[in-house]
């Protein structure tokens, strides 16, 4: 079974802003090289959401796990990040689609920013 990753991000004008996502799936490509990992943006760029599930599917997912990269909960991640995933999820009934929550305060992120705020001190 073909299980894929689909990463979620706001979408930018910004090209090197878009490109920032696709840098974070190629290395999720290399840490789980079992998966399938697409990128899709909630609006702006493209590929929007529904074009990012279809592309898993007609890749060979069978499960797609659509993972929204924002820092902290809010209005996309609670209410238009799944509107639109649903919405294309309804188009592959055969194929198992789950959502995870934002990034949110994770420990991981504080070393991070930790990590940051040192290199510049």
């Amino acid at each position: 079974m073909t299980r894929a990753i689909l990463l979620v991000d706001h979408g930018s004008r910004v090209a090197s802003a878009n490109a920032a996502l696709e840098e974070v799936a190629e290395q999720l490509r290399l840490r789980l090289p079992d998966r399938l990992v697409r990128v899709a943006h909630l609006e702006i760029a493209a590929p929007g959401i529904g074009e990012g599930i279809d592309a898993c599917v007609a890749a060979g997912a069978a499960e797609i796990v659509v993972h929204p990269y924002f820092l902290s909960p809010g209005r996309h991640t609670s209410h238009d990040i799944p509107r639109q995933v649903e919405q294309a999820a309804a188009r592959h009934p055969r194929v198992r689609v789950r959502l995870t929550p934002a990034l949110g305060p994770h420990a991981k992120l504080v070393d991070v920013i930790v990590e940051r705020v040192a290199d510049v001190s």
